[in-house]
């Protein structure tokens, strides 16, 4: 009777959990089901989720390590208790990162939903996030231009894939610095898709309730709750300029006109004072007077107020992609194997524009002490 008791309750966990709606949505999109692990094979892998495995934690839950029987590292996102909210969010992320295959996305396992919570099993990134890296969270050396230039490459990649070479095209919606993943070699792995959206293929934008991280948040879409790829865009500027910069993208530690990182960003460049802000561990690297210009610009372009005016991440890679050229080798041949330095030239074609700003500081400050306002549905 127990058994049969505990039985019945796993299905109900999983009818909770929206183990129904995912069969059905994998179904409706042509997608073969993630493989499902068992509670008793997850407990035991966390050691019964013990402090010790823990490796984050934020409003959607926490993430713990697991060493699985093969010993296989994996990261296993669980979910906080109660909310239906947070059935569909799992959901949503289930469906989004099956769609995906790309080098520099974290790639999804499996997930249990036969617990009180669904958990998500994902492969384990060994070096942290790339917040730890720039904002000295981790033990190490800082990281270099070159290294900072290709994390960015590979996340601006990621994005335009997400945006442009999926099936059905993938908004973030919550591209930051905690979460981008680095793994042994620095490679870039795009992380966390809860807050992701589907875009129909006969639409440009979707109306949708604001969602995102104070600090990266697109002031277009919070002014007019129209998402579109420029929002990533414009998180990604953020996370451009955390780069340069070292600081974080919101501190009320700081003046309040330097609060923002995205607005003191802008008004330095438009000040003519760029060399102030940027970290000094790169500013004494070579080559680095233009490239640190070029990557200033890219990011300005990043942060314009109106994504009309915001290039795409495909342009954004492209020229990413062309300056990790440049700062690996003068000459225009980067130091690379044969298939990646071919890649790069084929792609790294620089689209050069206006890189003056397409509205005041003024108007730019007073969208910023906007997204500052509490609202409801940020995460």
């Amino acid at each position: 009777m127990k058994k049969r008791d505990f039985i019945k309750l796993k299905e109900k966990y999983f009818r909770e959990n929206g183990g129904l709606l995912l069969q059905q949505q994998l179904a409706r999109h042509g997608m073969e089901t993630a493989k499902l692990y068992s509670a008793e094979e997850l407990e035991k892998a966390t050691n019964y989720y013990h402090a010790s495995t823990v490796l984050g934690e934020g409003s959607y839950g926490t993430v713990y390590k697991g060493i699985l029987p093969d010993n296989k590292e994996v990261a296993i996102k669980k979910s906080k208790i109660g909310a239906r909210a947070q059935s569909d969010q799992f959901v949503n992320e289930v469906i989004i990162v099956s769609q995906i295959n790309h080098r520099n996305v974290v790639r999804l396992l499996g997930c249990c939903l036969e617990t009180e919570v669904p958990l998500l099993v994902y492969e384990f990134i060994r070096c942290g996030t790339l917040s730890e890296h720039i904002h000295k969270e981790t033990k190490g050396a800082s990281l270099s231009l070159g290294l900072r230039l290709k994390i960015a490459a590979e996340t601006a990649g990621a994005l335009a894939y997400l945006h442009s070479s999926t099936s059905m095209p993938i908004i973030h919606r919550d591209v930051k610095a905690t979460n981008i993943l680095l793994d042994e070699n620095y490679t870039a792995k795009v992380s966390d898709f809860g807050a992701s959206r589907l875009v129909p293929l006969d639409q440009n934008q979707l109306s949708t309730l604001v969602q995102g991280t104070l600090g990266y948040l697109d002031p277009e879409y919070l002014l007019t709750n129209q998402l579109t790829e420029k929002s990533d865009v414009y998180s990604f500027g953020v996370v451009l300029v955390e780069l340069l910069t070292s600081q974080v993208a919101l501190s009320f530690d700081r003046r309040e006109e330097e609060r923002s990182l995205a607005s003191f960003f802008v008004r330095s460049i438009e000040q003519d004072h760029l060399k102030e802000i940027l970290d000094g561990d790169i500013v004494d690297d070579g080559h680095v007077d233009e490239t640190l210009k070029n990557i200033a610009n890219l990011a300005k372009r990043c942060l314009r107020l109106k994504g009309e005016e915001r290039p795409t991440m495909k342009e954004v890679a492209t020229e990413l992609d062309g300056m990790r050229i440049t700062i690996m080798h003068p000459c225009g041949k980067a130091d690379f194997g044969s298939e990646e330095t071919e890649n790069l030239e084929t792609n790294a074609v620089a689209v050069k524009g206006d890189y003056g700003s397409s509205s005041t500081t003024s108007w730019y400050d007073s969208m910023q002490k906007q997204m500052l306002m509490p609202y409801d549905d940020g995460r």
